[in-house]
């Protein structure tokens, strides 16, 4: 099996690489309106937004903030298949203007654009990041009543474009290959993910001139949701590519990808990044057969068998669905033509 991974240096607001209907999932995590590392950006692509606030008025700026990101929701209803899945990771801001401390609800504002576009809302996902601090209030200490609670978390948004599910031929192997393991949907699909944690992103030294423009989250959030929300050879869009991070999560998962990012230096980030994909996909994989293998072990020893075996691997299984699992390893990557991405072949994960 083979897939591509292509990178657009460009203007997300107008995805012209990306044909309608071509793309099966977005996984993306946008610039935060209102957390000022993205105030920059966000008055580049609209000066209104330096002034609302140098002039301390933050409803203004928020709203025209949300404009610019609307602009690339817009052209995500386009791209994205009847049925296809759009997971937007967001999170709230809190911000002091003109002695008024206050928080900007983005994940809010971003269900109410994605709604209006006729995208069904999903039940969405919360996970947890680390606080900037040990301190677990912003404001006047141990006297109430003018602290604040921390924002200790992010939202994975979820949507779905179009009113129907997405339908395939009966047993597609794409799509039961792709499987995963019962006690994983129990661990993935539940609304809070205890288990994943936010990370520092680590640039090297001749990289310092993108660190303030790197905001990437752990691979573990679009592995994740790749695996849970497309089947293999689908296309993942990341229109806010960064250090590629969804792109190599799609890579290590067996999913064409598409990143559009307005800065090329990124691009040599992800270069470097790329070289572990082959080790790194085969990591994930074992890992995951190890982690079911422990389970079955665990429910072995409360007394109880799993009822079906799996067909390409040594291990039962709980469900029926389960059967056909078969993990994929990165065995090789070439460059595409024009330097614009990879091309890589996936090999069935055989187990020393």
């Amino acid at each position: 099996m083979e897939t591509t991974h292509r990178v657009v240096v460009g203007d997300a607001r107008e995805l012209s690489a990306v044909d309608d209907d071509s793309v099966e999932l977005v996984v993306t995590s946008p610039p935060y309106p209102m957390i000022e590392m993205w105030d920059d950006l966000f008055t580049t692509l609209d000066p209104a937004i330096g002034t609302a606030l140098e002039d301390g008025d933050g409803r203004a700026a928020f709203e025209a903030m949300h404009a610019q990101l609307e602009a690339v929701w817009d052209e995500l209803e386009r791209v994205l298949v009847d049925g296809g899945i759009a997971c937007i990771n967001v999170g709230d801001a809190t911000r002091t203007l003109d002695d008024s401390f206050r928080v900007y609800p983005n994940h809010a504002r971003v269900l109410e654009a994605f709604e209006a576009r006729g995208f069904d809302p999903l039940p969405d996902v919360l996970w947890r990041k680390p606080a900037n601090s040990a301190a677990k209030f912003m404001g006047s200490g141990m006297i109430p009543p003018n602290a604040y609670v921390t924002l200790e978390h992010e939202y994975v948004l979820l949507f779905r474009n179009g009113g129907e599910s997405r339908s395939f031929e009966p047993g597609a192997d794409r799509r039961y290959e792709a499987a995963y393991f019962w006690e994983e949907r129990n661990r993935w699909f539940t609304d809070v993910w205890t288990d994943v944690r936010g990370e520092l992103q680590a640039l090297e030294d001749d990289h310092e001139e993108l660190r303030e423009r790197s905001a990437a989250y752990p691979l573990e959030i679009p592995y994740r949701l790749c695996c849970m929300y497309s089947t293999y050879g689908d296309t993942v869009l990341d229109p806010f590519w960064g250090t590629g991070t969804t792109s190599l999560a799609a890579l290590c998962a067996g999913r064409n990808s598409i990143g559009y990012e307005l800065e090329d230096a990124f691009r040599e980030v992800f270069a470097d990044r790329i070289e572990d994909a082959p080790e790194l996909s085969r990591t994930i994989g074992r890992r995951r057969l190890e982690r079911h293998r422990e389970f079955v072990a665990q429910r072995r020893r409360e007394g109880e068998e799993l009822s079906y075996e799996a067909v390409h691997y040594d291990t039962p299984v709980m469900t029926k669905m389960e059967r056909e699992i078969r993990f994929r390893e990165v065995g090789g990557l070439e460059p595409l033509e024009g330097g614009e991405g990879y091309r890589a072949v996936h090999e069935p994960l055989v187990l020393e």
